[in-house]
């Protein structure tokens, strides 16, 4: 009886004990015996590349303790409910956001200072983390950055055992191009509003802040127009290879818009024209030359179709859809295509094109096109999207140069570098082949300040990696094929060219490969790159 009454109250006493010393950080409960000495994230291991790195000394440690301080404004607020949002589910602790005095913690804080609209600073000490930037956009990226300073095991969804150090120094970070976009393909194949919203997730982690929409081709409409509904219920109703197609209601698209908006992406919707509009043409006959509406198409073949620039109609219709789809838009930009208008002879494309402009610029939007758009009159302030090739023929260059000569902008999206649908090897399973393989060092190993020969560096406004969805149908497919290069894209927009080196990303580049497979994002295992082995 005395063993018993003198050995079982301890038992209590000893765990309260434990927990007292893992909340004070002294150690984690259930962690591995090899835990506690794990090393920090280095400060330059992260994609893409900061622009500044001052390595310091002791680092910062999560622990139950932990508070998240933000300034007392919703959106510094809504920041720091995201980060927690990330935070809490795999280190188990509170961690609560408070607009309280500084202190231990992670500090997020607004301040004037050289950051722009979306650079940051980032201290870690063993006081805590401050992130400091001038506009809420650069606190999320910061936090991004802070995310990958973590272990991998910090995006789980289950409770983990740490530690969670952030190692010590000072980032100083800003990005080199204002644009860095994603397009993602949803009219040759339909992905859901949490499809696109996943995307969008993994396009924040790693900076991109435009995220462009395909919305319109041959194979599918994707977006309500109030004024032309069949173009969504009969135009959206297919997709390559004959499915069910769908598109969004004007409240799921404001959804999305919203979303992306939420994690620093600016939607930039595309309706293609006048080419690439066999759908439209299919729901309306009389968008058609002939008066005679052709059949839905699913196959993947390009330039065969074209409004029918003399026709009124054909403004009646651009305007009404413009005004709709911009009305629907809060970000700056509109993009109209005018790529592949193989049917639409030269002099027809120039009047629609002069005429499609300003119409654009009518409902407050800035032009975006495909580079064709420059074999036309480019409106002032228009941006040019480039997707050619390197081999593209020295006049199709020299023509989109002399207009980056006269003003207008350029987005840099050459297909056999960024377009993210070209297959790595001959034996990718998905995407295509016709501007090449495309493996991952080539996807990288390019400057854009330098690309086009002749064009102003003032000209180039960013990049963009399209991803083209005639092979793809599920968000595997898109992941699959955009990891592990879009991170590279990312790279390309965001670092300084002094950063630019493949030797040293393809190192930094395979340490992200444990994250997305705690995100559970699957991606191409390239041979190029030293993937961790466990």
């Amino acid at each position: 009886m005395r063993r018993n009454h003198s050995t079982t109250p301890r038992a209590p006493r000893i765990l309260g004990s434990l927990l007292l010393l893992a909340a004070a950080g002294v150690f984690t409960l259930g962690a591995a015996p090899t835990a506690r000495a794990a090393t920090p994230t280095p400060l330059d291991r992260v994609v893409p590349a900061p622009a500044s790195v001052r390595p310091g000394a002791a680092p910062y440690r999560i622990t139950w303790a932990t508070r998240v301080r933000v300034d007392d404004s919703a959106e510094v607020r809504r920041i720091g409910t995201y980060l927690t949002g990330i935070l809490r589910p795999s280190t188990g602790y509170p961690l609560p956001v408070t607009t309280g005095p500084a202190g231990r913690g992670i500090q997020l804080h607004l301040e004037q200072g050289d950051f722009g609209a979306e650079g940051y600073r980032l201290h870690s000490d063993p006081a805590g983390v401050t992130i400091t930037a001038s506009a809420p956009a650069g606190l999320f990226h910061g936090v991004q950055t802070l995310r990958q300073l973590l272990p991998a095991s910090i995006e789980k969804k289950t409770a983990q055992p740490g530690p969670w150090h952030i190692a010590g120094g000072t980032i100083e970070d800003r990005p080199r191009y204002a644009y860095r976009g994603a397009m993602l393909d949803v009219s040759r194949h339909f992905f859901s509003v949490d499809q696109v919203k996943r995307y969008i997730d993994q396009l924040a982690l790693y900076k991109i802040n435009e995220l462009h929409l395909h919305l319109s081709d041959d194979q599918g409409w994707r977006i309500a127009i109030d004024s032309w509904p069949r173009l969504a219920t009969y135009g959206g109703s297919t997709e390559v290879g004959g499915g069910k197609g769908g598109y969004y209601t004007k409240a799921q698209y404001r959804d999305i818009v919203s979303y992306a908006a939420s994690r620093y992406l600016e939607v930039v919707p595309e309706i293609d024209m006048p080419g690439h509009t066999n759908a439209a043409l299919a729901s309306y006959a009389e968008l058609n030359c002939d008066g005679q509406a052709p059949p839905l198409y699913t196959g993947t073949e390009v330039g065969f179709s074209s409004l029918c620039a003399p026709k009124q109609v054909t403004y009646d219709f651009a305007d009404d859809v413009v005004r709709e789809l911009a009305a629907l838009t809060p970000g700056r930009y509109l993009h109209i295509g005018g790529d592949e208008a193989h049917s639409t002879s030269h002099t027809d494309y120039v009047t629609f094109m002069d005429r499609v402009q300003p119409i654009v610029a009518k409902y407050g939007k800035t032009v975006i096109g495909w580079h064709q758009l420059t074999g036309a009159h480019p409106a002032q302030g228009a941006l040019a999207q480039y997707w050619g090739l390197d081999g593209t023929s020295a006049t199709e260059k020299a023509q989109v140069v002399k207009a980056a000569q006269n003003g207008t902008g350029l987005i840099l999206s050459p297909a056999d570098r960024l377009y993210l649908d070209m297959k790595y090897t001959s034996t990718t399973r998905l995407g295509t082949k016709w501007a090449g393989y495309v493996e991952v060092q080539r996807s990288y190993d390019w400057d854009p300040g330098d690309y086009l020969a002749g064009a102003p560096s003032s000209a180039i406004q960013g990049v963009e990696a399209p991803l083209w969805s005639e092979t793809l149908k599920t968000s595997a497919d898109i992941e699959y094929m955009a990891f592990p290069r879009l991170p590279g894209a990312a790279e390309l927009g965001w670092s300084p060219a002094s950063t630019h080196d493949w030797s040293s990303y393809r190192l930094r580049l395979a340490a992200q490969a444990p994250r997305w497979d705690a995100l559970g994002i699957g991606y191409y295992r390239s041979p190029q790159v030293p993937w961790p082995t466990s």
